[in-house]
């Protein structure tokens, strides 16, 4: 795996994060499923899950760790307007962490990739886990298909 087949990964899940975004608004993000969490704890869940992203390559985090605790894997889902950050906002910083992933994938070199960091109990290199991230995004992408759908709007990727 290398940073160039990383930095299309990503790119090709944030086109699809898009694709499924646009056109709802605050008040969409805010529909909440009999189970599980609505489309605005998601796309936070994904943005603070970019910290693990940046973590792992050596970097800052994206957002401060009491931010991205809030939407980490098992916190209370969104509550209602008031307990959710703006739907716009969510989007602006995803793509600035879009930005942000891009160009750091990009000075990757195939040294650092390889370099191994314990997850999970056991070694794994860079590469693999920014390739185990990747898979958990895109589930989450998928998931926001779903949620445009319950929030009343047409399926966004055919």
């Amino acid at each position: 795996m290398t940073s160039a087949d990383l930095i299309r990964m990503y790119s090709i899940n944030h086109g699809a994060l898009h694709q499924n975004l646009a056109g709802l608004s605050h008040e969409d993000s805010l529909v909440q499923p009999e189970a599980g969490n609505c489309l605005n704890w998601v796309l936070a869940h994904i943005v603070s899950s970019r910290n693990g992203m940046f973590t792992a390559m050596g970097r800052e985090p994206y957002w401060p760790a009491d931010v991205a605790a809030r939407y980490a894997r098992g916190s209370s889902p969104v509550s209602g307007p008031a307990d959710a950050r703006p739907f716009e906002s969510l989007v602006q910083d995803l793509d600035r962490s879009q930005e942000r992933l891009l160009a750091d994938l990009g000075q990757m070199t195939e040294a650092d990739l390889q370099q191994t960091q314990e997850r999970f109990g056991r070694q794994m290199t860079v590469a693999d886990w920014l390739s185990f991230l990747h898979f958990h995004e895109a589930y989450h992408i998928g998931q926001t298909g779903i949620l445009r759908r319950l929030a009343g709007k047409e399926g966004a990727i055919r």
